[in-house]
């Protein structure tokens, strides 16, 4: 039975909910990784060819029936067209054929720098039909990664990533830190302020570490921090919305979409055409996957092919901005107080969980209510189903700072919140600035707690005594 209890103590429902969530999210987290990248292999990767015409077609056919179907050829006019197709990253290679009869030396087109480990892939599948046909090639690199300085291209990734990682811990923090409260309008405002701060000192931090200082990737440094501050933006807000709409849980939510989701199917270790059939189709619609495609192409594609994941990322800053913002706009539900106001028998209505907590605090049994009345000898006032008690005329004379005892009472009928108070001696908490103690847990006024945790000492004490009594 002690057992029992201490496990209930130690272990509370909640937490059982919470680490069945860290459970889920952790079996999803494997699931996401190995499935993405545990056989990676070429899936219909879009490919350029430039043959004679008596040929083109021929060569066309016999490259889209390779076993297991690793291209998706398209015929092209001149090598100049499929040169344009693989710097504009419409394809991610393009083979030249030559017309020549004697010694004939075919022409490769890849681009490491949007994935070397594609960009090998086309190389063994084309090189090994070359040698079947006894012909020669050439492969030329045109977005070549430098292998000293961004090892197979995954500097990009691994930048992306640490941006996305800045954006969720940063909107994690500003709203589950301690003493943070609820969101309202002006927090909620302020917080997505912050969040666009932080954004833009992440992206130029990120930008200046990979460039100046580890010349990691190339290509303009502001159009690096740009897009860095966009990422971190977009994902920090899209964790405010979250948490806005389902609470801490919101955490777990932003987790799954950008970890578990859209790193194994950003396109950073494996090109989209490399990864399964899942992945490779929400990989660009992810934040994770949209920064790592426009980051490769602001490094080695001279910006190319940028629209679509500028716009993925605009969509979530705007999305998770707007709605974190329409969320803090809600009215108040029945637990809310309003701030920087003085409780009157005006705002009564506004204000039923201080009213509540004030009759619960001013409940007690009848035995209770006697033996305090008989000890200190105050006088009940009753507004409806609430009774306040107060300790006299010349006690109330002190709280209140003047007045006769008719009028206190009268003052006390009106508001029992006030009441609550000054029948707890807290006189912090009664001159009418921090009275929403009782209504706004988070921002308790500590001279109150004290008071009341006395208070219910005394109760119980009292009770005691007249059990023995008895």
């Amino acid at each position: 039975m002690n057992f029992t209890r201490e496990l209930k103590d130690a272990i509370t429902r909640r937490a059982v909910f919470l680490v069945l969530g860290a459970l889920t999210l952790m079996v999803l987290f494997i699931v996401s990784y190995v499935g993405a990248l545990h056989s990676p292999r070429p899936s219909r990767v879009p490919f350029d060819l430039v043959a004679p015409a008596p040929v083109a077609g021929q060569l066309s056919s016999r490259l889209n029936g390779l076993p297991g179907q690793p291209l998706s050829v398209s015929v092209q006019g001149t090598a100049a067209q499929a040169r344009s197709g693989v710097l504009n990253r419409d394809v991610y290679g393009a083979l030249v054929v030559s017309p020549a009869t004697v010694a004939p030396r075919d022409t490769l087109y890849v681009a490491s720098g949007g994935g070397a480990a594609l960009s090998s892939a086309l190389r063994g599948l084309i090189g090994t039909a070359e040698v079947r046909q006894h012909r020669a090639l050439t492969v030329v690199d045109l977005a070549p990664a430098p292998q000293a300085k961004d090892f197979d291209g995954l500097s990009s990734f691994y930048l992306t990533v640490g941006w996305c990682v800045g954006g969720y811990l940063c909107a994690a923090l500003l709203t589950v830190s301690a003493r943070a409260k609820p969101s309202n309008r002006r927090r909620g405002a302020i917080r997505t302020g912050a969040m666009a701060l932080y954004a833009v000192a992440g992206g130029i931090l990120g930008a200046v570490i990979v460039g100046p200082v580890l010349g990691a990737l190339p290509g303009p440094l502001w159009g690096m921090a740009g897009l860095g501050a966009l990422v971190v933006f977009a994902v920090g807000v899209l964790t405010l919305a979250l948490q806005a709409l389902t609470g801490i849980i919101g955490i777990g939510l932003a987790v799954l979409v950008v970890v578990i989701a859209g790193n194994p199917s950003a396109g950073g270790v494996f090109p989209w055409p490399m990864l399964p059939t899942f992945w490779r189709a929400i990989g660009p619609w992810l934040p994770p996957g949209a920064g790592t495609w426009t980051a490769r192409s602001i490094a080695y594609f001279h910006g190319n092919a940028v629209v679509r994941s500028l716009l993925v990322l605009s969509a979530y800053a705007v999305a998770g901005a707007v709605v974190t913002l329409l969320v803090a706009l809600r009215p108040p539900g029945r637990h809310a107080a309003p701030t920087g106001t003085v409780p009157t028998a005006g705002h009564a209505a506004a204000v039923p969980r201080a009213r509540h907590a004030a009759s619960g605090e001013l409940k007690a049994p009848r035995e209770e209510t006697t033996a305090t009345h008989e000890e200190t000898g105050a006088v009940h006032v009753t507004t409806g189903a609430v009774r306040v008690k107060t300790e006299g005329a010349r006690g109330e004379a002190e709280a209140a700072g003047g007045g006769g005892p008719e009028a206190q009472r009268d003052e006390l009928a009106r508001d029992p919140p006030r009441a609550a108070a000054r029948r707890l001696g807290c006189r912090t908490c009664d001159d009418g600035r921090t009275w929403r103690f009782r209504g706004d847990r988070s921002g308790s006024c500590p001279r109150g707690r004290a008071r009341r945790t006395q208070v219910r000492r005394r109760r119980r004490g009292r009770r005691l005594l007249a059990g023995f009594r008895r």
